[in-house]
């Protein structure tokens, strides 16, 4: 048990040069860049409140766990240890497992689900199988995660199919965009080390960090969007951006027109 909380006793070794910056921590830019989570989840927890309140608190959980996907990604890249990387990886499983839960679409639900508590219920049992299988081959967890990410844009383009909102067309573009990049970020990193060490340029899976929650931002305010329209249609769900709705770069959220008291009773 000792070993596993060791430093570098993870098979995982990310490009970045090792004890660069510290001696107490391995991959300096890589843990640094981690905090990064702890500076937009708050934010997104603040902006989609009214959207939680209206809909279900429950879903403040995504971004709750965000935070705790920052300390363990902290935790992992500051020690390379297999206890850091497995809390890193499960993390993201779990925060998955609960946007599936809350999120998914009902249209898309299997033919012998009914609802979404047996839905829900599905997931954390599959989450829990996979939660343990993860221990016996720790080296592909990253891979199927990343998997993940690729069914998610296929429900996105099932979703946006017939949307013309243009302003919901830009987000959707966006989350996409963001998404590649990180992933291109991270598959750089794992796969063309050398090329990057020749150009002294390892700092690309810390990139990654940095877009993939941002990426997170928007796809998460675009499924949420996507979700009100479905679930309470009577909100009247519009998108807005933070700080500024003028400006061109910013934080994604919804605001709602309408709420349970303005809801029409039949």
């Amino acid at each position: 048990m000792a070993k596993a909380f060791a430093y570098e006793s993870s098979d995982i070794d990310w490009c970045e040069d090792n004890y660069k910056y510290s001696e107490h921590v391995v991959e300096y830019f890589n843990t640094m860049s981690s905090f990064f989570f702890f500076f937009i989840s708050p934010v997104m927890l603040y902006l989609l409140h009214p959207y939680a309140k209206e809909r279900n608190l429950a879903i403040h959980l995504v971004w709750i766990m965000m935070i705790f996907v920052g300390l363990f990604s902290a935790y992992f890249h500051m020690t390379l240890s297999f206890v850091g990387q497995m809390l890193d990886e499960l993390s993201i499983m779990w925060v998955l497992a609960v946007g599936y839960s809350m999120w998914f679409p009902r249209k898309l639900f299997p033919s012998f689900i009914k609802d979404r508590t047996t839905f829900s219920k599905l997931v954390f049992t599959i989450t829990v199988i996979t939660s343990v299988s993860s221990f016996v081959k720790p080296t592909v967890n990253a891979y199927v995660l990343n998997c993940f990410g690729l069914h998610l844009l296929y429900t996105l383009a099932v979703e946006m199919r017939y949307c013309t909102d243009q302003k919901v067309l830009r987000l959707a573009k966006l989350s996409v965009a963001l998404w590649v990049l990180a992933i291109t970020c991270w598959i750089s990193d794992r796969f063309s080390c050398s090329f990057w060490q020749q150009l002294n340029f390892c700092y690309l899976h810390g990139i990654w960090h940095i877009l993939i929650v941002m990426a997170v931002a928007h796809a998460t305010t675009l499924i949420a969007y996507l979700d009100a329209n479905n679930e309470i249609p009577y909100s009247l769900p519009g998108l807005q951006y933070w700080p500024s709705d003028k400006w061109t770069i910013g934080l994604p959220h919804i605001v709602l027109k309408g709420t349970h008291k303005t809801r029409k009773q039949c």
